[in-house]
């Protein structure tokens, strides 16, 4: 265990340290609580003051093998003795190249190159600039647009909120200063029904209007993930890759909530057996143990970029090797299979368990696809108040806007996840009551 957090301790991170989406100086936002971790272990987070929450949320999606995982530690500790880091630039060594090597042979043909970045929003940004650059090293820089479905969400950095939802995501004050791109409505066919011709005729629309114009389609394949966990069909996907093709439009996917078994499969992608000219992965990429994001692309894309000039980009931590090693151990894990039979437990028991919130008034919608569950209620939440009761009842979940959502570790047991789904009905239940 980590050293006790003091009061005092407490006091300067709520004036001085700035958390996600929140205001500064949490000492005078009384809206936001903030709970102080001293360890972590499996799916426990331990907090300062004893209790033991189960995380319902792996850290933001990310720590899929749990906390702590002797493999993952092991992995760390050897490459640490080894070096912690060096540059990418003129250098190379060992774990990039394993790491390139395992994410070729897990990835849909036809990826072919690897691009290390930093984080997810990194990882976006270069999927961007790659589909930019690529049409100019074709001789078509008018093909300088990117499409995009409305509700979706990429990442904080200015390339990522250009086609982040324009209107009610997280950077509609944005809207006017980063670059401007085409949006058609999100897919109104959910994950099992059929698509139409009318769920793709602004898609069509769009492309007769402006494939020109277009650079490429970037979209989070089958689950849009914080804006919204909207699941729809996996036939969709197929459509807009058919109709890239017609148009001459490479096409993104950003797998990096999605990727490394999230929704049930490898890849989100798989559902509709489309592949992407490029993908970005993250987040589970490391099991959640250190920051690393990659986007692949296939060797069209990397050969027609390459033979006209370099490609632009090339951040400082570049293929961290600690970072690179995680990703090494992270993706053996997968490899082993487990994961293949602890999906299928844990999208029935998150059917079951939250099964029972369909009768609450308060809720509109309730969904599982793969280790996502999703309560979606008619109103905002009050973070203020339902935060502190679902750490009361014992689970860590991080509720936004209308969602109260679990993405728990893949190690999570059948028992843990009744209690976390349990917590979550009682809870809401209580809520509703009042």
């Amino acid at each position: 265990m980590s050293p006790l957090i003091t009061t005092e301790d407490l006091a300067f991170d709520a004036e001085h340290i700035w958390h996600p989406y929140s205001r500064a100086g949490l000492l005078t936002d009384h809206s936001t609580a903030i709970f102080p971790v001293v360890g972590a272990q499996g799916v426990y987070l331990h907090l300062n003051d004893g209790r033991r929450l189960i995380d319902g949320m792996s850290s933001w999606w990310c720590m899929v093998h749990g906390y702590n995982h002797p493999q993952m530690n092991a992995a760390l500790q050897q490459q640490v003795e080894q070096f912690s880091h060096v540059m990418f630039g003129g250098l190379t060594h060992k774990p990039a190249i394993e790491l390139a090597r395992k994410l070729l042979a897990m990835a849909p043909e036809p990826m072919h190159s690897v691009f290390f970045a930093d984080s997810g929003s990194v990882a976006v940004e270069v999927a961007i600039k790659m589909a930019m650059q690529f049409w100019i090293a074709r001789d078509r820089p008018e093909k300088n647009k990117m499409l995009t479905v409305k509700g979706g969400y990429y990442g904080d950095t200015t390339g990522c909120m250009s086609v982040c939802d324009p209107e009610g995501g997280m950077h509609h004050w944005f809207t006017g200063i980063v670059p401007e791109h085409f949006f058609v409505s999100r897919p109104d066919c959910r994950f099992h029904e059929d698509v139409t011709e009318q769920h793709t005729s602004q898609l069509h629309q769009m492309f007769e209007q402006h494939g020109q114009r277009l650079a490429g389609v970037i979209i989070e394949p089958v689950v849009q993930g914080a804006g919204g966990m909207h699941f729809y069909s996996p036939q969709f996907l197929a459509r807009l890759r058919q109709q890239c093709d017609e148009h001459d439009v490479l096409l993104i996917h950003d797998e990096i909530a999605t990727g490394f078994g999230r929704t049930g499969k490898l890849f989100a992608c798989e559902h509709a057996d489309v592949v992407p000219d490029i993908m970005c992965v993250g987040k589970a990429l490391t099991g959640g143990y250190l920051t690393l994001a990659a986007t692949l692309c296939s060797q069209q894309v990397s050969r027609t970029i390459s033979d006209h000039s370099p490609f632009m980009h090339g951040p400082t931590f570049m293929a961290n090797p600690l970072a690179c090693a995680a990703g090494n151990a992270s993706l053996e894990i997968l490899a082993g299979g487990g994961w293949q039979q602890q999906l299928p437990m844990i999208e029935s028991a998150l059917r079951e368990g939250l099964a029972p919130c369909t009768r609450l008034d308060t809720v509109a919608d309730v969904r599982v696809l793969g280790a996502i569950g999703v309560v979606e209620m008619r109103r905002p939440v009050d973070m203020a108040q339902i935060q502190p009761l679902l750490v009361k009842a014992g689970v860590w979940v991080r509720p936004f806007g209308k969602l109260v959502y679990v993405m728990p570790p893949y190690i999570i047991s059948r028992e843990e996840l009744v209690t976390l789904c349990h917590a979550i009905c009682s809870v809401l239940h209580g809520l509703e009551s009042c």
